[in-house]
């Protein structure tokens, strides 16, 4: 079975790309719903991060992500505590997604996570794939979102590899910035040819 990680910074189309690639039948894991996942309430890094990080549970027994966002964003010595509860475990569960996978002889599966290249996720991936776009679309995508300011913004790109960087990394390069059907039309072919290549 081939992996094939997606990646890209803020702003760049991955989640669009993600949900591409599931209606076209490929098996997605989403780091980031994994967290999500982790976080709500009955999830197992509740304990954990409600003892490292205390008033950000919910009354309903998860953990608060926006509290907890306010809590490490601009901590790093908090950001390292929290990764270092969260990581071990959504690597365990991409480990069990792969399982099932492998078992089931699929030909292809996709990572998608956010920071792949700066948390060393390519090493896990035969192939990378980053989404790209202009960096007036990214900033104009991204200050639609709800709460984000300009100086939220250059925080969060200080933090991520530049866009150029990625791209020089990557196997295949899909730009998301001249509409949704050119994006899909360079993912069929990925996926066509990537399939084949895992069949073999």
């Amino acid at each position: 079975m081939i992996v094939l990680g997606l990646t890209g910074s803020i702003g760049m189309g991955k989640s669009t790309a993600a949900a591409m690639l599931r209606r076209l039948g490929v098996p997605v894991f989403d780091a980031d719903l994994a967290v999500h996942r982790l976080l709500a309430p009955s999830g197992a890094a509740v304990p954990a991060v409600s003892t490292a990080f205390p008033d950000v549970d919910t009354e309903v027994g998860g953990i608060d992500r926006v509290l907890l966002g306010q809590r490490v964003f601009t901590d790093p010595m908090a950001l390292r505590r929290l990764e270092k509860i969260l990581h071990p475990m959504v690597a365990a569960e991409e480990k069990r997604f792969l399982a099932r996978l492998r078992a089931r002889r699929e030909p292809l599966a996709v990572l998608d996570i956010p920071l792949l290249f700066e948390t060393g996720a390519e090493r896990r991936c035969d192939y990378v794939l980053v989404v790209s776009t202009p960096a007036l679309v990214q900033r104009q995508r991204v200050m639609r979102r709800p709460g984000m300011t300009e100086i939220r913004l250059a925080a969060i790109l200080r933090k991520q590899m530049p866009d150029h960087r990625k791209r020089q990394r990557a196997d295949f390069v899909v730009p998301t910035g001249a509409g949704r059907g050119q994006t899909l039309r360079r993912l069929k072919a990925i996926v066509r040819l990537l399939r084949e290549r895992g069949r073999r």
